[in-house]
């Protein structure tokens, strides 16, 4: 049990890391269109571009990790995005912005693979929901906690400092893992090495099963990156709120998806373990409900209200997200399905920041954007649906081929 709670306060300290260093550029974003003279579809780019090296190194990223162990994968992550996390201060133009946040996108794709991989072998099952969820609060907390950090430091030190700065927190976490974390984990309690199914990767992408978690996975960061993105500038720009207060109000909705990370990675554990995917579907429309009462509001208190209400179950699914995904795959493959998976996340994640942008450009309005966001959950719960009909726990069909 110590083990387990020291394997898991790591890669939640590396993962909120990375959210620190992905989602301070939300909050610089209006600072930063201003000085290099962007309109929001060429900001919609750059936020893109991470998304772009974040994508491409999914699978690789999961292949490593299966081939030489979550330890020295999260490790070398952690020293490639934290050299990019500094350049990002350093870049003059929009053409070096663009391809510093590629290469950062191509350090944090690095690790997510590694982070799941140890997850699926470190817990059981039944305990992946729960631990899921306490492992994705980071990345509630980490938005949370960069934003009147970040509106500070830009007001006072300009955005290039803010960047800067934020270099040393991945190099301290790299030394923390290199000296604390096993570097190997697992077989989970109840899953002996022996008693994993047999079969091949090219088996278990045959099927249907397989692929319903990549595209509910894409659908889902339609909508979760375009709020991640785009909120901050949202606030500022359609809702007037000024610098020094949107720092605060911008970390409540990631507060109240810490509270939902907690509460539906719990319930997944407990009585709705064997319905996960009816869950993670009503989840999703809950999510599509807030943001839609979001930019309908007539006052910002309002608007603030429905993106909490939205942020508490787009958040508070990825715990039992995983858990399902998890439960897809036999352990050796962890490490590469869910970067497959996470692939089709950040397809999702890719275009999104790009239609908002379009939208908003276009119309002078962001309501085509949250209609955007909320028709990709729509099918995003039906997608979980679907899954919810073809699954057996703790294994599937495809696994055991």
């Amino acid at each position: 049990m110590k083990s387990k709670r020291l394997i898991l306060a790591l890669l939640w300290t590396a993962f909120f890391v990375a959210y620190l260093d992905r989602t301070n550029i939300s909050v610089a974003g209006p600072t930063i269109m201003k000085a290099l003279d962007m309109s929001p579809q060429m900001f919609g780019y750059v936020l893109a571009s991470f998304t772009a090296g974040y994508a491409l190194m999914q699978i690789p990223g999961g292949l490593l990790a299966d081939r030489f162990g979550a330890k020295i994968m999260l490790i070398i992550a952690l020293g490639v995005w934290s050299v990019f996390t500094g350049l990002t201060g350093l870049a003059v133009t929009v053409g070096m912005l663009i391809a510093v946040r590629f290469f950062f996108g191509v350090g944090e794709g690095l690790e997510n693979g590694a982070h799941f991989k140890a997850i699926g072998d470190t817990f059981a099952s039944q305990e992946r929901s729960a631990a899921s969820g306490i492992f994705h609060t980071a990345l509630a907390l980490g938005p949370a906690f960069v934003a009147p950090i970040a509106a500070v430091t830009i007001a006072h030190a300009g955005w290039q400092t803010l960047f800067l700065l934020f270099t040393i927190p991945g190099v301290l976490v790299a030394l923390l893992i290199w000296r604390f974390f096993p570097a190997v984990t697992g077989p989970p309690a109840g899953e002996e090495r022996g008693d994993e199914p047999t079969g091949n990767l090219s088996a278990l992408l045959a099927s249907p099963l397989s692929w319903l978690p990549f595209l509910a996975y894409l659908l889902f960061n339609v909508a979760f990156w375009g709020l991640l993105n785009w909120m901050p500038s949202y606030l500022s720009q359609e809702r007037h709120i000024d610098l020094k207060s949107l720092g605060y109000i911008a970390s409540i909705p990631y507060l109240c998806g810490f509270a939902g990370l907690l509460i539906l990675g719990y319930l997944g554990k407990g009585v709705f373990y064997r319905y996960r995917p009816l869950l993670l579907g009503a989840s999703y429309l809950l999510a599509g409900l807030g943001l839609y009462l979001a930019f309908s509001a007539d006052n910002v208190t309002s608007s603030v209200l429905g993106l909490s209400f939205g942020a508490f179950f787009l958040y508070g699914g990825f715990g039992p997200f995983w858990a399902v995904a998890l439960d897809v795959v036999p352990g050796k493959f962890r490490g590469t399905f869910s970067g497959f998976v996470n692939f089709g996340g950040q397809i999702g994640g890719f275009f999104s920041p790009i239609v908002v942008g379009t939208i908003v450009q276009n119309t002078k309005s962001y309501s085509g954007g949250f209609v955007f966001m909320i028709g990709a959950l729509i099918l995003a719960g039906a997608t979980m649906v679907a899954i919810q009909q073809g699954q057996r726990l703790p294994r599937t069909a495809a696994a055991t081929a």
